[in-house]
């Protein structure tokens, strides 16, 4: 086991070790063959992502990405699939991460109104000028899930369980 990997370990009260990666939600939101990212800050660094963020206490998948995107967009959006799950580690920041990416197709591209002060701006941007920041993305899935989307790739959101 690795320092980093033990961070993310819990020891439950049966007594065995667990690994616990960050659950996080992400949006691939869609438009006239643009994608909307937000744009923030990270380590003092301008970044692109998806609409995106932690799974709270007590929330669904499907509830946390409404709220995620609500909070960094201003939309009230309805995901329609899951385009993938991924699972990630920053060596940088000694973390694993598994995401779940949804899918929300829009008709007109709508004016957004983050609600998040560490969302500096809103983009839509067509996959060319995305590629053309692959620098300044906040990681490697937010073109891998964009690209998944491309694909094709869908997983029905009835196969995504919750008991709450």
């Amino acid at each position: 086991m690795t320092p980093s990997q033990s961070s993310c370990i819990a020891v439950s009260p049966h007594g065995a070790e667990q690994f616990k990666p960050n659950t996080t939600v992400a949006a691939v939101i869609v438009c006239n063959n643009k994608f909307l990212l937000v744009e923030e800050i990270e380590n003092g660094k301008s970044v692109y992502n998806q609409p995106a963020g932690h799974l709270e206490a007590n929330e669904n998948l499907i509830n946390a990405c409404k709220r995620e995107v609500l909070e960094e967009t201003g939309l009230t959006i309805t995901p329609e699939y899951c385009s993938g799950v991924y699972y990630f580690h920053r060596p940088e920041l000694s973390l694993y991460f598994l995401r779940f990416c949804f899918v929300v197709k829009l008709q007109t591209i709508p004016e957004c109104q983050p609600q998040d002060d560490e969302i500096i701006a809103t983009h839509w941007l067509t996959l060319d000028e995305i590629r053309e920041k692959s620098a300044q993305l906040r990681s490697s899935m937010v073109l891998e899930c964009i690209e998944d989307y491309l694909t094709g790739n869908k997983i029905d959101l009835s196969m995504i369980k919750s008991n709450f």
